[in-house]
């Protein structure tokens, strides 16, 4: 019996781990500014989508930090389809330290679909 990936998962090798990988996509990605976050994509070859969060001090403190953190990898297992093959970094703007789920999904997934309409 094998086992079943779990649907909403958000695996190791799909996250943005070192610095090296932020530090390539901020330089050679696209970036879309949304109304709470800022959105660079740099597009990969028939690979899993990757992304990497940040929230800086201007935010809030730790924990409203770590929260929006929460919500965005929240997101990005419930709208997994939105993330086509490429490294994402999402940037945290001091306006989505007082947003829920729905706000961060709405927001995220408005910039996903500029990125279609702007880069294909």
């Amino acid at each position: 019996m094998t086992r079943e990936e779990p649907l909403h998962s958000f695996k190791k090798n799909e996250r943005l781990l070192r610095r090296e990988e932020f530090l390539r996509v901020s330089r050679e990605g696209w970036r879309v500014a949304g109304r709470h976050f800022i959105v660079i994509r740099l597009p990969r070859s028939n690979s899993p989508a990757k992304i990497g969060i940040t929230a800086s001090r201007k935010v809030g403190g730790a924990v409203v930090r770590n929260h929006i953190k929460r919500l965005v990898r929240e997101c990005y297992r419930l709208n997994k389809k939105w993330f086509q093959s490429a490294d994402y970094s999402i940037i945290a703007r001091s306006s989505a330290a007082h947003l829920d789920l729905g706000g961060v999904c709405n927001d995220l997934v408005r910039t996903l679909r500029q990125f279609k309409a702007e880069h294909g």
